[in-house]
């Protein structure tokens, strides 16, 4: 649990970082994971409206952009609820939860960065290059 709060705190804003770094009791801990997808889940919305300027002059290409987030947010959400099965009940529920989700949000950050920078002719890419 130690390194689960380090990765945290590498993550949060300077502001809250020390109270995470010197987290002694499991309400504290589970705030901090809290405002880490928080930031997390931010910073994928910016990115999103981002591609979703791009692929403005493509509806058919913007329907499934909304329907791949919907299918994610849904994966992102039962794949957190199943991996804190073991502790279903406990004060940890909550910060396994949120450090889950908290984690794949940040993948997906890294796929919308990708998306956004992809070269143009990049065939794999769904986003048109910049104009």
């Amino acid at each position: 649990m130690f390194a689960t709060l380090v990765g945290l705190v590498g993550l949060a804003p300077a502001a809250w970082a020390d109270d995470c770094a010197n987290a002694s009791d499991q309400a504290t801990m589970n705030e901090c994971a809290d405002k880490s997808l928080k930031a997390s889940d931010t910073e994928l919305n910016t990115l999103y409206k981002q591609i979703e300027a791009r692929l403005k002059d493509d509806q058919d290409t913007t329907k499934l952009l909304i329907a791949a987030q919907k299918a994610w947010i849904a994966f992102r959400d039962a794949e957190c609820d199943f991996s804190a099965a073991g502790v279903t009940g406990g004060t940890a529920y909550p910060m396994i939860v949120l450090l889950c989700r908290d984690n794949l949000t940040q993948n997906r950050v890294k796929d919308f960065k990708g998306y956004l920078s992809c070269q143009e002719g990049d065939l794999s890419c769904p986003l048109p290059p910049v104009n």
